[in-house]
């Protein structure tokens, strides 16, 4: 049995869910998210709590059993509290500044980069380096914060570039060091 899919998942008090057939939606104080889910898992919400179990004992049903409970507590995480990724800029010059609803990067290019993060995302800058991607849906910020990475992603001999908040870049001696 997974361990990560029995588990139940506590539903916040306002947050309300709708279960039709394989289609699960959730509704809270900062919006709503929807998903379907495979035909080998089965949802039933139980008073305040959610349980997922699987159909049968197939491979396909164990192997997405914990996937499907993980997916859907965090959409109820996310239309309660929502999720944010923070990214640092480091290196002399580079800087971050949103225009309208767009990332504008000054990273080393000959230009900046202009990132357009998708709807339901929120870009803020705070300091001109650090960068906080927020949102309700966990899958999406994740990847924007990923796109705004890989514009310039930290390099070994410096350490210059964007990295996420708290993430360690392992650094490599230069030329000089070598003997």
């Amino acid at each position: 049995m997974s361990r990560i899919g029995k588990r139940p998942i506590d539903i916040p008090g306002k947050v309300t869910i709708d279960i039709d057939g394989q289609s699960v939606t959730v509704k809270g104080p900062k919006g709503e998210l929807s998903r379907v889910l495979p035909g080998e898992v089965a949802i039933v919400q139980e008073g305040e709590t959610l349980l997922v179990t699987r159909q049968d004992e197939s491979r396909a049903a164990r192997q997405r059993h914990g996937l499907c409970r993980t997916l859907v507590a965090n959409m109820v995480e996310g239309v309660s509290q929502g999720f944010q990724r923070r990214l640092e800029i480091q290196g002399v010059g580079y800087r971050a500044q949103v225009q309208g609803r767009n990332l504008i990067l000054n990273v080393g290019y000959s230009k900046p980069v202009e990132v357009e993060p998708p709807t339901g995302i929120q870009v803020a800058v705070e300091n001109n380096t650090n960068v906080v991607v927020s949102g309700i849906d966990k899958e999406i910020v994740g990847n924007t914060a990923a796109r705004i990475r890989a514009v310039r992603p930290p390099e070994p001999y410096k350490g210059k570039g964007i990295r996420y908040a708290g993430e360690a870049v392992r650094r490599k001696v230069g030329k000089a060091g070598k003997k």
